[in-house]
């Protein structure tokens, strides 16, 4: 005899959401459970209703339109209120908001968060006063807001064994590397016009200097690989013939993109972790990929990451991943899953509670190098760069090398610099 399925426990109460901050993030989400509340339920579970808004100015919140009985300029308060059940911080930063998290999560409280650099340095504290009490801790927003990676990390693929995780996670560094070589301007000029645009920040340096990206790249890795890296032991600059270079994209030139474009290459800041022999190497790197690959189309603010895994093979996610509307639709999709009872972002994955791990070196191993070196005309290579590919122009020279360690390509480049020029050498991404 057929038994029938037992049917799933339903959630019919409607949970009591408090939001701190109404920054761009903040506005849309509120925007949308007051709009369309229809959409916040489910039939396997309750709702949501949004009952408190934190903000630090509360004239300047009423005329970005959200409602005045809403409004509290007391977000602890709304943390320790009874009538709280799941609390969503949109704040940004660190302090306040790790410590506010935090008291949420230890009062049992369910908690969304976009908070990347808290996700990324909080985490094993977290991960630990989460499972403790069993609050839900949902962060899917914190990672290309408008691409669900981290929830087919640890659900639709934690049966495959993960080997890495690579990706274009930053659409600020992306939307300038595109810009300057489509355009064939340097660096400075379009990062004034992506802050002109609102695509950078008034102080770009969390972007372009890597840190947004390697906070993601720590938070992926946690899901990829069931462990936090520590995130100041990840690589953020390239290594140059004589030495190390500037972090993130702040080192690459319209000269090096031009060279590359040459050698059917183009240049993207890519966010990398790699299991292999027992450790995790991880990097955020501007890389020389293939200008007609994946990576090499996606273009402007444009998101996209890769999974390599066993058995399923190369999984490509590609989409929006910041501003309101994308951030905002992780949220709300957080927020559902609170209501149907589906608990913290790492579902059904081990405890990762241990102290975070440093990440080893990425480089070490044998590879293609990228460089453009502009003070040397085309002419007999070193040894070393025997069989490289090599391009001239005017002003210079774009190598491709062959496949070599790094210490090799750092003498064989030096070998023929002059005396005091240094160039960067870009790992190629074949």
């Amino acid at each position: 005899m057929t038994r029938p399925s037992p049917a799933p426990s339903v959630r019919a109460e409607t949970l009591s959401v408090a939001m701190l901050g109404a920054g761009t993030v903040g506005r849309a989400v509120a925007e949308w459970m007051l709009g369309q509340p229809d959409r916040l339920v489910s039939a396997d579970g309750g709702g949501v209703t949004l009952v408190a808004v934190a903000v630090r100015d509360l004239e300047r919140a009423r005329e970005a339109g959200i409602r005045g009985d809403l409004l509290t300029d007391a977000p602890a308060h709304l943390v320790a209120d009874p009538g709280t059940d799941v609390v969503i911080e949109v704040m940004g930063g660190d302090e306040p908001a790790r410590t506010l998290i935090m008291a949420a999560l230890r009062a049992g409280k369910a908690v969304v968060t976009a908070n990347k650099h808290v996700i990324a340095h909080h985490g094993p504290d977290l991960e630990v006063a989460a499972r403790l009490t069993g609050a839900a801790l949902r962060f899917e927003a914190a990672v290309a807001g408008g691409i669900p990676v981290l929830g087919t990390l640890a659900g639709d693929l934690a049966a495959n064994d993960i080997q890495r995780v690579r990706g274009i996670v930053n659409g600020t560094t992306n939307y300038i590397l595109t810009a300057m070589a489509e355009d064939g301007r340097p660096y400075d000029e379009v990062l004034e016009d992506a802050q002109e645009l609102g695509y950078a920040e008034a102080d770009p340096t969390g972007d372009v200097e890597g840190d947004d990206a390697v906070n993601k790249l720590v938070i992926l890795a946690r899901l990829a690989f069931g462990l936090w890296l520590a995130p100041a032991t990840v690589g953020r600059r390239p290594p140059t013939a004589r030495g190390d270079g500037t972090p993130g994209i702040t080192g690459v030139t319209d000269q090096e993109l031009e060279g590359a474009a040459a050698l059917g290459l183009t240049i993207k800041l890519l966010a990398t972790a790699t299991r292999r022999d027992g450790v995790i190497e991880a990097s955020v790197i501007p890389t020389a990929v293939p200008a007609d690959s994946p990576f090499g189309w996606t273009d402007g603010v444009t998101n996209r990451i890769e999974i390599d895994a066993e058995p399923l093979g190369t999984l490509g996610l590609s989409g929006p991943g910041a501003g309101g509307p994308a951030t905002s639709s992780a949220i709300l999709g957080d927020l559902l899953a609170i209501a149907r009872g589906f608990g913290s972002t790492w579902a059904g994955l081990p405890e990762a509670t241990g102290p975070a791990v440093a990440a080893a070196d990425p480089f070490d191993g044998r590879r293609h190098w990228f460089a453009f070196l502009p003070a040397v005309r085309p002419g007999p290579l070193p040894d070393a760069l025997d069989e490289a590919a090599a391009v001239g122009f005017e002003d210079g020279t774009a190598i491709r090398s062959e496949v070599v360690t790094l210490a090799e390509a750092k003498a064989a480049f030096a070998a023929i610099l002059p005396d005091g020029v240094d160039v960067t050498l870009y790992p190629v991404d074949d």
